[in-house]
């Protein structure tokens, strides 16, 4: 929920503290919490969340606000060997993050013993750029093995701020904004104080889907899926929507769609109830399966599809 003041206490504020914002770049290994850290950080479901490995596949913007400071957090895909051309796409938006950022927040968790992306960790060990390590599903180990990934860290990283943390349950999340404020730079907002993120509202439906996907299907069906909002009318009490969801090969298609269509029909369900939370209103969704034949190798694709 953004924090409103009155305009004369908001002036009056001002005069005493300048304004401060900066970027704010989470970077990480796929499935160590980093869209959950993100969306406990901002207050808001901005990126979506599955037991699977790479499911964040863009650079997502989720915007903290206050009268005398905006954060800018940043959502990255989890560093990874590109397999596929949408994994070199994915890279590009981690090495980004790593250029523009004011400061980088590394999450690891108490079982990882580095980066699964060695330049990546290497390019960190060299910026000047301050960073804070978070040792994430505290909840899930012990002292010890926490005093042992605390060292294992300090060493990779001496210069770094080492803090544990429990994305999942907020604990010590509270800390981390704070630190954040106090080391950010001065500077007017780079967005709209009322904004909560750079992304268009198809993007948050298609992802939405996409994260049922994730939920219902094992293996390759869920990382050969991309959703694609063809047409999205609004109205005060109903949005209309219809989705494409691409996918590799044809045999994929019927896997989708399952037996009588239930198992698509079981997505667009869960989804349209998780839309209508979000938008607090009724929504009609329909869900069409294509076959789009190697799309994560395919330049246009990716670019149609907005990597």
């Amino acid at each position: 929920m953004i924090f409103k003041l009155s305009t004369a206490k908001f002036r009056f504020f001002a005069l005493e503290m300048a304004h401060k914002s900066g970027f704010v770049n989470i970077i990480g290994s796929p499935n160590v919490g980093k869209s959950t850290l993100m969306n406990q950080l901002v207050g808001e479901r901005m990126s979506i969340i599955s037991p699977k490995a790479q499911t964040t596949r863009h650079r997502i913007f989720g915007i903290v606000n206050e009268p005398d400071y905006q954060i800018v957090f940043s959502d990255t895909p989890g560093v990874v060997n590109a397999s596929y051309k949408l994994h070199q796409s994915m890279m590009d938006s981690v090495n980004t993050a790593l250029k523009d950022a004011d400061i980088i927040l590394l999450v690891t968790d108490l079982w990882e013993d580095s980066l699964n992306h060695k330049e990546t960790l290497e390019r960190i060990q060299k910026t000047a750029i301050p960073t804070i390590v978070l040792i994430n599903k505290l909840d899930k180990g012990d002292d010890e093995r926490l005093k042992e990934r605390t060292e294992h860290w300090h060493k990779l990283l001496p210069e770094a701020d080492i803090l544990p943390i429990s994305a999942l349950h907020g604990f010590h999340t509270d800390f981390i904004i704070p630190k954040l404020v106090s080391m950010i730079p001065e500077g007017p907002p780079y967005f709209p104080k009322d904004e909560l993120t750079d992304r268009p509202l198809r993007f948050f439906i298609s992802e939405i889907i996409r994260e049922k996907i994730f939920f219902a299907y094992e293996k390759e069906i869920p990382y050969s899926c991309q959703v694609e909002i063809e047409e999205y009318k609004e109205s005060k009490r109903l949005d209309k929507i219809r989705a494409i969801i691409y996918v590799d090969r044809d045999s994929q298609k019927g896997i989708l769609i399952g037996h009588q269509g239930k198992m698509l029909k079981k997505i667009g369900t869960e989804a349209r109830l998780d839309a209508e939370e979000m938008l607090q209103k009724k929504v009609h969704l329909e869900l069409f399966v294509k076959v789009k034949k190697d799309w994560r190798n395919d330049d246009r694709s990716l670019k149609n599809f907005g990597y």
